[in-house]
């Protein structure tokens, strides 16, 4: 028999059986198990061995649901719309629809390569007007419950690729997709009302088995802070105020000035005249600012209005400056400014020469000669009228509840959050389903005219003023009323490329229904996702707008549940070479394509695997995938020798067969998914040097077939075979351990002499003290020298002799 393992052969033959005959076929008699990939966007670029590793993973966690008898659903889909897909048509002068066609058919060509299980009859794309039909659906019934609004804002600007972005997509101050900085643009937007949800986004955390980093990081995001609404009455015009919201009211005793965001409504009224020309250049270069810039900015800058505010408490007067650190949509767009005790307005304080009053005092003491602010901020308050002596943590509790009893503002919660800016300027995406009428304002599309398919279009190009270029095609953009009959106009901007990504979990379990987005029966028995696996850069925008797409279809009743993913797992990133990340003008892009040549899938699968801890970037190294390659092609040889000799099942074989599944077990469930490999290599090792002695069972060598079926499915298929099987492997049962048969019948026992170990030995675990201690006396003889004054036994873990 051939024990030299064809990697090509075998591969091709088994994906053409799995064509034929699936592993994980519909069985609605088994329990369900959702296992999702975070379905790719076809980039122009393909698929890197840095791709591969999510797909790995979920492959290996649903081969192992199978053979815990469920049904897995797994499918695979293409998010499509958007930006990269525009930006890569643009760069190659294809029409988008004709370049992310062939990106699909060549990523799809690659994913097949992987062997995973993946149900092709549920394959999804966004771009497809049967899938986008019911994004658009969902934007209408969300317009209709009062959650998608018009609002003109200054928004993030991208010059470079001609489109708005979302806070979310402008971090650091610069555009996620090009690197361009961000400026500011006043546009017409649609926005959906995600802050209406803020409380429950946030609630629904708590019970998520999702990594306590992403949940951080959304809780961060969301940012709900308590405090209180305090109105400051204008010196001009006491009868008119400015609301400023603080989480420290306890301190407005010492508010000595307050800054308002260049943008606030206010700002025009306040400036006197002496002031407007400095205030007018100051505001036009805080426009062309991004929001992260502005506020990560450490040099403060700020131009006084010329007005005054009354403090509401001790009717001091209060200077109304503007500042760019002041973002108008954050809180009121209005703060009160308290410099000793935030570092921030006391550094804002010194350099504009403000006036700094401490309220607070570690124990009550005198503070008017601090030298920097006392920013713990806790202890015995000073300087505040009646609430001088007062404990400042209790004030802090109470303040907002006193200021309101007095009328001077209200108790309330603020949030970082803000509404989602849902449309952009660009033509690769859902059109959005509204149409503009004279006399009837924003009305929606009736849903029986649903899907408001994208027009072909020769220019699609973004445009400088910052119009869609659906706005030119005339014949397309004017339509009828659907209300009134009148002429009227169909909105040219379109979703952003979220939009399809935060609902299409669901259309897969119920792909080709055109009466409805998902049927409640399938919904009801195959939701939600039980596993989801895809990187941790998606942990703020996609999983957020997922969650909050899931819970308003879940308020309308389209499903039962309100959390998408039960589960998350992020996995890390695969480096170049250099540990840099992968990219194709570094020139360190490593092709699964050349891999899967050289070694073949299962390799690949398995080194994806054994390259580090899932969880972490790890960098590429070709030796490693070299060394991956030489033991699959030993545990083939040893399976297909030990088939031949008919060896008999020993005790230790036994004993070794046990341990092995539940090192790979419990190394699985625990998602250590490197050391399963490792495993691997041990215990094959293991088998080979028994296999020496006197030949390894054929139920060990089934049981190492079977435990490797996830990883290299098609080895361990054309293993299973050569055992005499018919079945597929993956119709095998995951096989289970019998814990007092993992244990060993000799343990190993240190022989020391004063503390200091000299041997190792071997001995049964029930040893008596005598028959030890006579064990280690002969094995260290030529050490025991001197005068032996005492013999310390410790059954299973140590022999020691004292000597003199």
């Amino acid at each position: 028999m051939d024990t030299i393992y064809n990697h090509r052969a075998v591969e091709d033959k088994w994906r053409k059986i799995w064509e034929e005959k699936p592993v994980n076929p519909k069985d609605d008699k088994k329990p369900k198990y959702y296992c999702l990939d975070m379905f790719p966007y076809p980039s122009g670029a393909g698929l890197h061995v840095g791709h591969w590793r999510g797909y790995v993973i979920s492959d290996v966690w649903s081969r192992y649901q199978i053979m815990h008898g469920k049904y897995v659903i797994h499918p695979m889909g293409w998010d499509a719309f958007g930006l990269p897909a525009e930006n890569y048509a643009i760069k190659t002068g294809q029409h988008p629809s004709i370049s992310t066609a062939a990106n699909i058919a060549n990523i799809k060509r690659q994913v097949k390569q992987i062997g995973a299980v993946y149900d092709w009859d549920m394959e999804i794309n966004t771009t497809d007007p049967k899938y986008y039909k019911w994004t658009q659906w969902i934007f209408v019934q969300m317009f209709k419950h009062g959650l998608a609004y018009e609002k003109e804002m200054p928004l993030n600007w991208c010059p470079h690729c001609k489109a708005v972005l979302a806070n979310e997509e402008a971090e650091g101050g610069v555009c996620e997709r090009c690197g361009t900085p961000v400026t500011k643009k006043n546009l017409r937007q649609w926005m959906l009302k995600i802050t209406a949800y803020a409380d429950r986004l946030l609630e629904g955390l708590d019970d998520l088995d999702w990594p306590e980093k992403v949940k951080k990081m959304q809780r961060d995001w969301i940012g709900r802070s308590y405090g209180a609404e305090v109105n400051f009455p204008l010196k001009s015009d006491p009868s008119r105020h400015i609301t400023v919201f603080t989480t420290r009211p306890d301190t407005l005793y010492g508010a000595t000035f307050m800054v308002l965001a260049p943008e606030h409504e206010m700002v025009k009224e306040l400036t006197t005249d002496e002031q407007r020309e400095e205030v007018e250049a100051y505001c036009k270069a805080a426009a062309n600012k991004s929001n992260v810039d502005r506020v990560q900015n450490k040099e403060k800058t700020g131009v006084w209005t010329g007005s005054y505010a009354i403090d509401p408490l001790n009717n001091e007067e209060v200077p109304i400056w503007i500042s760019d650190y002041v973002l108008a949509d954050h809180g009121t767009g209005a703060i009160m400014c308290v410099p000793a005790h935030d570092q921030r307005d006391w550094d804002f304080a010194k350099k504009f020469g403000l006036k700094i009053i401490p309220v607070i005092s570690p124990d009550g003491s005198d503070m008017s000669d601090m030298k920097e602010p006392y920013v713990d901020a806790r202890g015995k308050m000073i300087n505040s009228g009646e609430w001088n002596g007062m404990d400042s943590d209790k004030l802090k509790a109470e303040a907002p509840d006193m200021i309101e009893k007095k009328g001077l503002g209200k108790r309330t919660v603020s949030y970082k959050l803000r509404d989602w800016v849902f449309s952009r300027q660009r033509y690769w995406g859902e059109p959005i389903p509204i149409i503009h009428c004279p006399k009837c304002g924003a009305v929606p599309v009736p849903e029986d005219q649903l899907p408001v398919v994208l027009p072909d279009v020769k220019s699609y190009q973004p445009t400088d003023t910052g119009e869609s270029p659906l706005a030119s095609m005339t014949d397309w953009v004017n339509t009828t009323c659907p209300c009134c009959g009148g002429p009227a106009k169909r909105e040219t901007n379109t979703m952003p490329q979220w939009a399809g990504s935060s609902w299409y979990f669901l259309r897969y379990v119920d792909v080709h229904n055109d009466k409805e987005l998902v049927s409640r029966e399938k919904a009801d028995k195959y939701l939600p996702v039980d596993m989801y696996i895809g990187g941790v850069e998606h942990a703020v925008l996609h999983l957020l707008y997922a969650r909050f797409w899931t819970k308003f279809l879940h308020d309308i009743g389209v499903v039962d549940f309100d959390e998408p993913f039960k589960k998350l797992f992020n996995q890390g990133m695969i480096l170049g070479p250099k540990g840099i990340k992968m990219s194709k003008s570094l020139g360190n892009v490593v092709s699964p394509d050349d891999m899967i040549r050289d070694y073949g899938c299962d390799s690949l699968r398995m080194y994806e695997l054994f390259i580090g801890p899932p969880e972490l970037d790890s960098a590429w190294d070709d030796r490693g995938i070299e060394g991956i390659n030489r033991f699959l092609k030993k545990v083939y040889k040893l399976v297909i020798e030990e088939s031949e000799k008919d060896a008999p099942e020993t005790k230790e074989l036994i004993r070794v067969r046990n341990q092995m599944i539940k090192t790979i077990t419990t190394r699985l469930e625990a998602f250590s998914l490197n050391t399963v490999v490792s495993g691997f290599m041990e215990f094959t090792n293991t088998l080979t040097d028994m296999a020496k002695k006197g030949g390894v069972d054929k139920k060990t060598l089934e049981t190492l077939t079977v435990l490797l079926a996830p990883f290299a499915p098609h080895l361990a298929e054309e293993m299973h075979e050569h055992l005499g099987y018919t079945n597929s492997v993956f119709e095998e049962k995951w096989p289970e351990w019998d814990e007092k048969l993992t244990e060993e019948d000799d343990v190993k026992m240190p022989v020391q002499i004063n503390g200091k170990t000299k041997a190792v030995i071997s001995l049964p675990k029930d040893v008596s003290k005598d028959d030890a201690i006579s064990a280690a006396k002969k094995e260290i003889s030529d050490k025991l020298t001197g005068n032996v004054i005492k013999e310390i036994f410790v059954p299973g873990r140590i022999i020691n002799f004292v000597m003199k």
